[in-house]
């Protein structure tokens, strides 16, 4: 099962894109469970490991954060598939995200905690 937390900084005008295109995302995964969690300063993003907000959790894991890629309490820009700048992942990058952490978690032998390591 996939397990989504969406991390928005207060008053983050990308929530209502993410949420938009979250909610047709996941008509295709109707056991997904999606969590949100209005992070409320710093120490809250370091412990969630948000990196700008939106930031969206598959399973444990910020599918669009690149290696080194810093922990942020800040507004995040995501790149589309024609290299265009947005507030929120595509609808096609999120059903990529999604169906990559759902082959994963479906692998046998692969442990649940399989790609947290970043």
């Amino acid at each position: 099962m996939l397990e989504l937390m969406l991390l928005t900084v207060p008053d983050c005008r990308n929530d209502s894109i993410i949420g938009e295109r979250l909610a047709e995302v996941l008509a295709d995964h109707p056991t997904a469970r999606l969590v949100r969690h209005a992070v409320r300063d710093e120490a809250d993003a370091a412990r969630l490991r948000m990196h700008g907000s939106p930031t969206l959790l598959v399973n444990g894991v910020d599918p669009f954060a690149g290696p080194g890629t810093p922990v942020s309490f800040s507004c995040r820009i995501y790149r589309d598939e024609s290299g265009g700048a947005g507030g929120a992942p595509s609808v096609a990058a999120l059903r990529l995200a999604l169906r990559r952490a759902g082959d994963l978690s479906a692998r046998p032998g692969l442990p649940g905690a399989a790609g947290r390591a970043g």
